[in-house]
């Protein structure tokens, strides 16, 4: 049986983006197993003990795929980490979202990210991450975010106008990275409140 002219045609329009659609689907599953596997030896076992060729065994990569996605452990982690930073700017969003007006929409942005501090703190793996030039993108990303929050507030009489967002989103932060050395999530939400109370408009 022939396959009419049309067909050909549907047939070659397909299977290249087909095939092309498998391979990033292959390359994102081998470069996500990576990530993970690395943070879980990391964890584990302290970051002086993690190596490539331990990472290529926990994966079942081989050691010459590894290399041809990462040079080293650090990139592998620095990659970890931008992933992690895009997750919870997705979450902080999805917190903002759920929220009612513009103060509520904040409170809700600044103990969720409070607690994620609370959270990832203290480790090998941290004291590497939080330095670099993606540390500083992150921050930037995160100030940006808060920083149209407390805009919105101030538009709408709930939050103080007589500073500048920017410098406030500043402050919000510097203040909230104490949650990573409290001891409890009550603690962390007592921060939180302190920090919103320093955002309400003057007397």
């Amino acid at each position: 049986m022939s396959l009419s002219r049309q067909s050909v045609v549907t047939y070659a329009a397909v299977v290249p983006k087909l095939w092309t659609d498998t391979i990033q689907a292959h390359r994102r599953a081998v470069r996500d197993a990576t990530l993970d596997a690395t943070a879980a030896l990391v964890t584990e076992h302290g970051l002086a003990a993690v190596t490539m060729s331990k990472i290529a065994e926990e994966t079942g990569i081989g050691r010459a795929t590894l290399y041809k996605y990462f040079a080293d452990v650090e990139a592998i982690l620095l990659a970890w980490h931008e992933r992690q930073v895009a997750s919870h700017l997705n979450q902080l969003a999805e917190v903002r979202d759920q929220a009612g007006a513009a103060g509520e929409r904040l409170q809700a942005v600044l103990e969720a990210y409070a607690l994620i501090r609370h959270e990832h703190h203290g480790s090998d793996l941290a004291a590497l991450l939080h330095r670099g030039e993606h540390i500083a993108r992150a921050h930037q990303q995160l100030s940006d975010f808060i920083r149209d929050l407390l805009t919105e507030g101030a538009e709408a009489g709930e939050l103080r106008d007589d500073i500048a967002p920017a410098e406030l989103a500043n402050y919000c932060l510097h203040a909230l990275t104490a949650a990573s050395s409290l001891p409890s999530k009550a603690a962390v939400r007592r921060l939180v409140a302190i920090t919103l109370a320093g955002l309400r408009p003057p007397r």
